[in-house]
């Protein structure tokens, strides 16, 4: 592990809205607070935040009001997607403006694009912003892959200061890792949760996991336990945490998984359950099978 002040454990924070399709600050609030509260961050409009469903207006309010409400606090990563360019540098440059921390940037998905179109784009971009840019590497939603070896050439730019990385391949997360290490300036988030305490083992900075949301206590508990070296404490956690994903995770789509664990949250009063277009709520039944699963974990 290396001396980078981007670490610790940074939860893909759920966009909570209203039935409508409005932000729900006064949910965003509650959440921050929470997170806050157990000492991790938030990374907003990501995967697990439906961030390509966000509209711009929406995601300068949303980072508006976790900024706001993080009061400093813990770091705020603002996510960014999306396929038009200049309006990604200016929403980039309006969420740094607005007192985010960290830019997390997704590939444009579009177009299949050459290892050398990504390392143009993510030059480019981070030439561009003013603030930090984070790589985000995600095959299961972009179908694309950063290679390993662009990762390493991005990690010498002067504004790009880490990379999250989604995807499930164990050789791939020791090789990026492996890039971090001995250095202070590009840090190495797994965004594999069910690897989290084994991708701290081999070195990594940080963890990035869906299930924070319902229980960010259990995954500072577990980054805490790998930095000591108590692996098995570590390990026990990550038995635990992969258990209670499985509540919302099994047998779904990643997009139903992701209002499955809406449900979860709004059995501890965080947000309610509704979803952005083209997301949608599962069935009563459903739903109360998950409410039920989650009051038998006592």
């Amino acid at each position: 592990m290396n001396n980078s002040k981007y670490h610790g454990v940074v939860v893909p924070m759920v966009t909570p809205v209203t039935q409508d399709g409005q932000l729900d600050v006064e949910a965003i609030k509650r959440i921050i607070n929470f997170f806050a509260d157990n000492k991790v961050s938030p990374l907003l409009m990501g995967t697990t935040g439906e961030g390509n469903s966000v509209s711009q207006a929406d995601g300068q309010l949303f980072v508006d009001t976790a900024v706001k409400a993080a009061n400093e606090r813990i770091l705020i990563y603002a996510g960014l997607t999306g396929n038009c360019f200049a309006e990604q540098v200016q929403q980039a440059e309006i969420y740094s403006a607005l007192g985010a921390d960290v830019i997390v940037a997704t590939l444009p998905t579009y177009y299949t694009l050459t290892p050398e179109q990504m390392y143009e784009y993510y030059k480019t971009l981070a030439d561009c912003i003013t603030g930090p840019l984070m790589l985000y590497n995600i095959l299961a939603t972009t179908h694309m892959s950063i290679p390993v070896d662009v990762i390493r050439r991005l990690a010498d730019h002067p504004n790009i200061v880490g990379l999250k990385d989604s995807e499930r391949d164990l050789e791939r997360m020791a090789q990026c890792i492996e890039i971090a290490q001995g250095r202070d300036d590009f840090a190495y988030f797994c965004g594999w949760a069910a690897q989290s305490a084994h991708s701290l083992e081999l070195g990594g900075n940080g963890i990035v996991p869906s299930t924070g949301n319902f229980v960010p206590e259990m995954f500072q508990q577990l980054y805490d336990a790998a930095v000591a070296g108590d692996m098995a404490t570590a390990n026990r956690l990550q038995d635990e945490t992969n258990e209670i994903a499985k509540i919302y995770q099994k047998d779904r789509t990643l997009g139903q998984s992701l209002t499955a664990l809406k449900v979860m949250m709004q059995t501890k009063g965080l947000c309610e359950p509704w979803m952005l277009m083209p997301l949608t709520r599962l069935s009563a039944n459903e739903e109360q099978t998950i409410i039920d699963k989650v009051n038998a974990l006592g």
